[in-house]
This record gives C-alpha cells, sequence and structure tokens, in this order.
C-alpha cells in the first residue's frame, strides 16, 4: 500500500504540475496565485492518493467470504492514539494552508499609491467602464483599457443582479453584489488583449457577457484617454462641435460598431455582418419594414417591444451610454439599410 500510494502520489504531482491549467499570466498578482494552487496540488493529491488506497485495501482485504452473510463482524474498540493523529494532522494542514493562502490575498490586495480607479459596471449582459477625471467628464467605454505595470483599482457594482468580474489572465475575480461597491486590484505586466467574463450565473444571456481586456504601454493609454475626452473636431476643421459624416460614412460606422465595440454580433445573426449569435432574433429577419425610429428605440429601450419567443431584460439596455451618439447614429443608418 505505502509502495502503490508513493508512485501514485508522484505520478499524481508531476502531472497535475505539468497541466497548464491557467491561460498565460498578465498580472502581478497571477504568480502568487499560480504558487498557491501548485501547492494545494502538491499537498492533496498524496491525501487523496492515501484515502483512496485505504478504501481500496479495505474493501479488498475484509470483503464478505461465503458463509459470512449472517455473521456479524468482530466488535472493535476504536483506537483513542490513531484518531488523535487523524484529527490533529488535517487540523494542522488546515490551518497551514489556510494562514499561507490569506498571506497570497493580503499581498495581492495591498494598496499602491497612484492607483488608476476604474468603476466597473455590470448588467444583464453587458460590461461597462468608467474611467472618473478630475475636473471633468467620466470616460465610459465597453472595452477595458489599462496601461502596463501601473497599479489599478477596480470598484465594481451591478445594475441589477449578481455578477462577478473577472479576467482569467489577471487570475483575481470578485462578485458585483446589488447594493453594494466591491473592489479588486491588478497590476498589469503584459501588452495585449485578455478576455473579460462574468464568472456567475446571471441569467440566460450570461454565456455572452463578455468583454476585451487591452493592456497598452502607458504612453499608448494616455494617447486613447485623451482621444476620448476630446470633443470630436467639427466639420471644416473647426472645433467644438461634432464632425459631419456621409451617409457612407456614417453606415461604415455603424456596421463597424455591430461587429465590434457594440458587441451587438455575439448576440444576433445578421448575414450583412457575417455574424450568428443566437441570444437574441435574427435582425435579418425582424428588421424588415421597421423605420429608423423603430430601430432606435429597440436599441436604446429594448424592453419595449419583445419578438415572439425571447425573454425580457436580456438585451442590455445602456447602449445609450455606453455609445457614443456618433456611433448610435451610425448603428441605426447601418441596420435601416439591412430593414429595406
Amino acid at each position: 500500500m505505502v509502495v502503490i500510494g508513493a508512485i501514485a502520489s508522484a505520478i499524481g504531482i508531476a502531472l497535475a504540475l505539468w497541466i497548464n491549467w491557467f491561460p498565460a499570466d498578465a498580472a502581478k498578482q497571477a504568480h502568487p496565485v499560480d504558487t498557491l494552487y501548485d501547492v494545494l496540488m502538491i499537498v492533496s493529491i498524496p491525501i487523496f492518493v492515501l484515502v483512496v488506497t485505504v478504501i481500496l485495501y479495505s474493501v479488498w482485504a475484509f470483503r464478505m467470504r461465503p458463509g459470512q452473510e449472517l455473521e456479524d463482524g468482530p466488535p472493535i474498540h476504536g483506537n483513542t492514539r490513531l484518531e488523535v493523529f487523524w484529527t490533529a494532522i488535517p487540523a494542522i494542514l488546515l490551518v497551514s494552508l489556510c494562514s499561507y493562502a490569506y498571506a497570497v490575498l493580503n499581498d495581492i490586495e495591498t494598496k499602491h499609491a497612484n492607483e488608476l480607479v476604474v468603476k466597473v459596471h455590470a448588467i444583464q449582459f453587458a460590461w461597462s467602464f468608467e474611467y472618473p477625471q478630475s475636473g471633468g467628464r467620466a470616460v465610459v467605454s465597453d472595452q477595458l483599457y489599462l496601461p502596463k505595470d501601473k497599479p489599478v483599482r477596480f470598484d465594481i457594482d451591478t445594475r441589477d443582479v449578481l455578477h462577478d468580474f473577472w479576467v482569467p489572465a489577471f487570475r483575481v475575480k470578485i462578485d458585483a453584489v446589488p447594493g453594494m461597491t466591491t473592489r479588486l486590484r491588478v497590476t498589469p505586466t503584459k501588452l495585449g488583449t485578455f478576455p473579460v467574463v462574468c464568472a456567475e450565473l446571471c441569467g440566460l444571456g450570461h454565456a455572452v457577457m463578455r468583454s476585451t481586456a487591452h493592456v497598452l504601454t502607458p504612453a499608448a493609454f494616455t494617447r486613447w484617454l485623451a482621444a476620448k475626452q476630446a470633443p470630436p473636431a467639427a466639420a471644416g476643421g473647426g472645433a467644438g462641435g461634432t464632425r459631419q459624416l456621409s451617409q457612407q460614412q456614417l453606415i461604415a460606422l455603424g456596421r463597424q460598431t455591430f461587429t465590434g465595440d457594440g458587441g451587438c454580433g455575439a448576440c444576433h445573426t445578421l448575414a450583412d455582418a457575417g455574424t450568428s449569435g443566437t441570444t437574441g432574433p435574427d435582425l435579418g429577419r425582424v428588421l424588415r419594414g421597421q423605420s429608423e425610429d423603430e430601430i432606435r428605440t429597440d436599441i436604446v429601450d429594448p424592453n419595449a417591444r419583445i419578438t415572439p419567443g425571447y425573454a425580457a431584460n436580456i438585451m442590455p439596455p445602456n447602449f445609450e451610454q455606453t455609445l457614443s451618439a456618433q456611433q448610435l447614429d451610425g448603428l441605426v443608418a447601418y441596420l435601416a439599410t439591412v430593414s429595406k
């Protein structure tokens, strides 16, 4: 039993450490979390092997023999010393592992000076990200943008049900709880794009409650933030107004919004845009004969009219806040061309 248990434990530990359980890490907090996971595996596998080996041996060694069907087993008095031993050892292991886990949690949640504050708003079934600006209007985006190597504090809330904000490459996650604001700290360390998901079953559209985290160089992040803050240039080169787009440019912007920033294609099928989402209705079918006013209402107030066969409160009702006025106008113009 000892030999079999030792071999099985060694194989199990080696296999557990060899498998890449998580995506490539992209935050300072990821490495200590991964190490904690490895330690838990190293401790847990031998215990699992020990329990299973003893059970299998007992099933074989103390099985009922022919002729013993009506016999009771011999009375056995418990071994007090053994019971103390198998109670104390697991207790010591649990306290040690909990203490180590607490130390890791305390370390990754340490507050840093000059943290970037990002407010994360959850709503069925979309994320929006708000960047408060001193003395100015906050920047709002439906995609998450972060500077590399800059400590970030997320203030997370929900406008409806329980959600869970998670970027797997950052490892850490936390619930978005109705009626309160939860916090999470991350320091991105790798440039690139990483999926943002909801890790709490939150309704019918849970699987499509996704966004993208973009980790940029500090200079690129500053440029992005400045571009989001600056008012669009007016036609003719002036400032302070909205640059007028031609109808074709507006339609092109709408198609780009549908397939990209707006995330519409994740839920809707639309042959013209090459999307095949099934959470919402096929827009190529339901948009036929719709006016621009009706299309706009369906976007900004999706519960006003529900397509038969689909439930209410699936489509996010905040596109008027997460999309710019020009994006919204473009989306309406693009979908109007499809409806003809």
